[in-house]
């Protein structure tokens, strides 16, 4: 029974399906799990380090809401050296969803317009309606790349937002320069924000990442460093874009986040002088392993980024053929928890080499 004082806004979308299979995977004595969209490998030492030494040295309180001065500065830096905009200023948030929240509450009026790559990351249309807008869902299959036609069609008066995630949870799609370029080109044409979420930047094996700030300089862009260096449980993200909308979102995050978790800031300035290559190549040697191993049965995209596949289910829905995985003790992900189809499913490839091949041989056997 729902209570009377639970507010209507939560109505609208369940628990996430993801957490669900996390908790079912809490119950099997010994899962083969391809579910779970966090590194494999663990913090390295020098950035464990530099947050001990901060917990040590009582850097325990409260941080300024925008970051502490030694990391924001640096990524302003850095950032301003990449993109030579003259209005771009940075903050540092508590995770990337908690930049995306902010994002959304700074930025979305009631009865506002988003526009959402289908498939997409799960908190997106629930965050989106969460404020009041409504989501305008664009399909991307079969091949999951942006039709710019479709995109340039469906803006309206009332759109506000697009929302860009490249390379892609769940696909593993990276869009093109031409793609990406054009997207930035449309909304600076119709005077619509962009925001590229851009955590998995890191991870792109076949071509350089390319952002739309490249084309668009008021392109908002939320980053962080839970993907790249496996800091998923110290929640720390970092957005940058136009000063105005910045400034907004940073007085928002006084009022709920307060600020990012101070120690964790400060491993994150030495995360920032952390060479991670060795870990993408990895991550590009698993995406190869996934690829060769399921394309002759499964209708699969090779990913291009990020760390999912996101095969087409060969018979019956995406959501079936998860549970007849689970049945045999395979923790995968159904694809409509990303999507308004259930016609496909995720794999995590961040995961050790014996569990990817397990993996791939309880998939195989349930073709067979």
């Amino acid at each position: 029974m729902t209570q009377p004082w639970i507010a209507e806004r939560t109505l609208g979308f369940d628990s996430s399906g993801i957490r669900k299979v996390f908790d079912l995977a809490a119950k099997l004595k010994n899962p083969v799990n391809l579910s779970i969209g966090q590194p494999d490998f663990d913090v390295p030492e020098e950035i464990r380090r530099a947050c001990c030494e901060a917990i040590e040295s009582r850097k325990n309180s409260y941080s300024p809401t925008q970051g502490i001065p030694q990391l924001r500065e640096e990524l302003q830096r850095r950032v301003d050296a990449e993109y030579g905009h003259t209005d771009r200023k940075l903050f540092i948030t508590s995770g990337t969803s908690g930049g995306l929240v902010l994002a959304m509450l700074s930025l979305v009026n009631p009865g506002d317009e988003v526009i959402v790559f289908d498939p997409y990351f799960v908190m997106y249309e629930p965050l989106v309606q969460l404020v009041g807008g409504t989501p305008i869902v664009i399909d991307t299959y079969p091949h999951f790349r942006m039709d710019l036609n479709r995109v340039e069609s469906a803006i309206t008066r009332r759109t506000k937002m697009i929302l860009l995630n490249s390379p892609a949870n769940p696909t593993g799609y990276v869009a093109t320069r031409e793609e990406i370029r054009g997207l930035a080109e449309i909304a600076k044409r119709h005077n619509v924000l962009l925001l590229s979420d851009e955590i998995y930047r890191a991870f792109c094996y076949d071509e350089p990442f390319v952002s739309p700030a490249e084309y668009n300089d008021q392109t908002l862009v939320i980053d962080g460093f839970s993907k790249s260096h496996a800091m998923t449980g110290w929640r720390l993200g970092f957005v940058h874009g136009p000063s105005s909308v910045v400034d907004t979102m940073i007085k928002l995050q006084q009022y709920t986040f307060v600020c990012a978790p101070q120690p964790c800031q400060w491993g994150a300035l030495a995360a920032l002088d952390v060479k991670m290559d060795e870990f993408c190549e990895k991550y590009r040697r698993k995406r190869n392993i996934v690829a060769e191993h399921l394309h002759e049965a499964f209708e699969l995209n090779k990913p291009g980024g990020a760390f999912y596949a996101f095969p087409k289910s060969p018979r019956g829905t995406g959501s079936e053929f998860v549970e007849r995985a689970i049945e045999k003790e395979l923790l995968i992900i159904p694809g409509t928890i990303f999507s308004r189809q259930d016609s496909h499913f995720r794999i995590s490839y961040a995961a050790d080499d014996t569990v990817i091949h397990r993996g791939i041989e309880i998939l195989n056997g349930l073709i067979d």
